[in-house]
Order: structure tokens, then sequence, then C-alpha cells
């Protein structure tokens, strides 16, 4: 494992911040590094592997397409893309679709159809969306531009123009940021990255009669509080705010690089042939997979699954939170939770991680918990005791 570690040292770019440890294999919730140790995943590949590793439908569902078809690029329709969109549009509540190869890649479609849409109606170019503080859309320069961090940002300005940002769930400050330039509103439902923040149903609400009343777009960044990590196939099905452009990402694909961006029909028709395109999205492959994610989805009912097992997630975190003064704070929603320590949770982590467990951080003072949403009782209970340990 130190041989791969150096040799990759010596060839990658230096663009993060590895662990030590080179994964080889997974089984079920468990991942194996080339040295044969196991690891409890409450990870999942930062909320992709919902299904967990080695599902045997899954994987035969891409073998198959594998066999049949890969590629055809967008000049042509293939079925597994025109099976999909109607699987994500039925889930999302949303119209239309474009696949895209990544959640950056949807985000970018998103801020591009809600301008165009704003154009359209004011014959200008010269719009604003507004974004939320401690958010996280992705890294590509759009997507960076309405990311509410300035240490992802600053050494890449300037950014695209006409971005502001607000406090997730401050409705007077969005309140008074709003003008005639508005185009969109973007937020996560439930913000990840940054702290594991739930938006508040009330926020959410009275953002739908401000965007209605002055025909604004909401947009809801689901990449990954979506595709069942709540409880419902999306966040915003928790709340009853449904969006104008919903975001998907990880998940959507379980592990084959997969993204996509929908909208109510209103706001589809901005685009024309030409003001979007791209050359691997919703290839026969990605959709394949994404087919056979929905399909797992419905035989193992993993929505009633995720709401059965994140309560009990939520009782065991809160009664850890309880027992140790350190732990600020208990926050999340379904199979996306957050523990906010006093101190930095590094050390947490690489002690996790020496006890077989994979666990991520959300900022410098959150334990993240997003493991495959097949977990168990058991697995949660097998998780607290290593967590417990190393604390």
């Amino acid at each position: 494992m130190e041989e791969y570690i150096k040799e990759a040292e010596n060839l990658l770019m230096h663009t993060y911040s590895r662990y030590k440890i080179v994964l080889d294999r997974g089984e079920g919730v468990y991942l194996y590094d080339t040295d044969g140790k196991k690891y409890l995943d409450f990870g999942a590949g930062i909320a992709v592997f919902a299904l967990g590793y080695g599902n045997t439908e899954y994987n035969s569902a891409l073998k198959a397409q594998i066999d049949k078809l890969l590629h055809t690029s967008n000049y042509f329709y293939n079925v597994p893309s025109i099976k999909a969109a109607a699987r994500l549009a039925g889930a999302s509540g949303m119209d239309r679709v474009f696949f895209t190869n990544s959640g950056t890649e949807a985000i970018e479609g998103a801020i591009k159809l809600a301008r165009k849409y704003y154009y359209k109606k004011h014959h200008t170019g010269d719009s604003q969306i507004i974004a939320m503080n401690r958010s996280f859309h992705g890294r590509s320069m759009g997507a960076l531009s309405v990311t509410g961090q300035p240490s992802y940002r600053e050494a890449f300005e300037p950014l695209i123009g006409g971005v502001v940002f607000t406090d997730l769930n401050s409705i007077e400050d969005i309140k008074a940021k709003i003008n005639e330039k508005t185009c969109a509103i973007l937020l996560e439902p439930v913000q990840a990255e940054g702290g594991v923040y739930p938006a508040d149903e009330e926020y959410l609400k009275e953002l739908r009669r401000l965007c209605d009343e002055k025909d604004i777009l909401l947009i809801f960044d689901e990449i990954q509080c979506g595709m069942g990590r709540t409880g419902s196939m999306f966040a915003w099905q928790e709340y009853g705010v449904k969006p104008d452009i919903l975001t998907a990402a990880k998940a959507l694909g379980c592990g084959v690089p997969v993204g996509a961006f929908a909208a109510v029909e209103k706001v589809c028709k901005a685009f024309e042939p030409g003001d979007h395109g791209t050359t691997y999205g919703g290839n026969p492959f990605t959709a394949a997979a994404v087919n056979a994610v929905f399909d797992q989805y419905e035989k193992l009912n993993l929505l009633h699954h995720v709401k059965e097992v994140s309560a009990y997630l939520e009782d065991r975190l809160d009664e850890l939170a309880e027992n140790h003064k350190e732990i600020k704070e208990r926050r999340g929603k379904g199979l996306l939770q957050g523990l906010e320590f006093e101190y930095p949770v590094k050390d947490i982590i690489l002690k996790a991680m020496d006890n077989n467990l994979i666990l991520f951080s959300a900022g410098s003072n959150v334990l993240r918990f997003i493991p495959p949403l097949v977990i168990t009782k058991e697995h949660v209970d097998e998780m607290i005791e290593i967590l417990k340990k190393v604390i």
C-alpha cells in the first residue's frame, strides 16, 4: 500500500488531501484496502454509494449495457436515456431533464437555464442570482461563483458576476437583496459540505411565495441531500416546497459518473438547440446505471428503510451527544447527519479509520454521517461503539 501511495504522489496533481489508504474492493457496507483491512463505510464515497457495494442486479444491468452499446453522442436518441429521463422526471416532479457527467456540471446547466429564462423575458443578460453563505455547489468557475465559502473562491477570482450571498434561513435578509435583476435563488435544502444545516420549512415556503410573486426561479441543489437520503426521493418533498429547477448527481448513478438538472416546463422553454450540450451526458451506459438505481430503490423499498434506520441513527447520535460535553449539537435530516464538536474533528476521523470506520467532516468541527442507504441498525450500533472508543 505504501508503494501505491508513493507512486500516486509522484504522478497525480496534489489537489486532494488523501487519507493514507488505498481502497481495493467493497462488499455490502464495508470497504477493504489493498492490505485486506476491513472498514465500516459511513461516507459512501461522499454520499454516492446509496446501494452499498456489490449489488448484483445493479452490476448485472451495467454489464449487459456494456455488451450492447456504451455511447452514441447526443446527435442520436437512445432508449436507456429516454427511460432514465422518465424515471427522474417522475421522481422529482420536474417536466424535462438534461443529463450531465457530474453534479458540478448540473449546477452549471441550472445557472445557464436560469439566466436564459431571464434573458428571454427581459432581453438583457444583466441578471443576478442569490446564493447562500456556507453553501457548496462545485469547483468549476460557475459553480464556485455560487459557492458561499470564500476559502474556495479567493484564489480563482474574478469569477462570474451577478451573484450575491445571504444566510440560509434569514428571510428578511433575502427580501432586502431581491431586486428587479434577480433571476434565481439557489440553495441546498440541507447544506452538506457547509456543516449539515437543514433549511427551515417556513423559510422555504416564504421563498416559494416570493419567487411566485416576482417570477424568480427557485433552484434546489439536491446533489447530496437528494436521491432518498432524507427519506424522500428529494429533500424538497420533505418540506412540500417544489423548485423550478433541481440538480441531482451522486447517488443518481451510485458510482457511475452521472448528474442531471431538471426543470418545470415554463422554464425549459427558455433553452433552444445550441444553448447547452455535452458529449457524454446521458449516454446509454450512464443512463442504464440511473435506471438500475431506480429499480433497486423500488425493489428494496429504500425510502421507507431510510426513514426507519435514520430515526434510529438520530437517537444513537443524540445519546452520544448527551454523554460527551465536547459535542455541541446534532443536526441533519435522514441519513445526512452532523455532530458539531467544540474542536476540529480531523483527529477523530483519522483514529476512526485506525479502528476500521470511515467518516468524513463537513467543515473543520463537524463529523458528517452519510452512509450507504442500505445500512441497518446493527451497522449504526457498530459505528457508535467505534466512535465512543475514539472520542
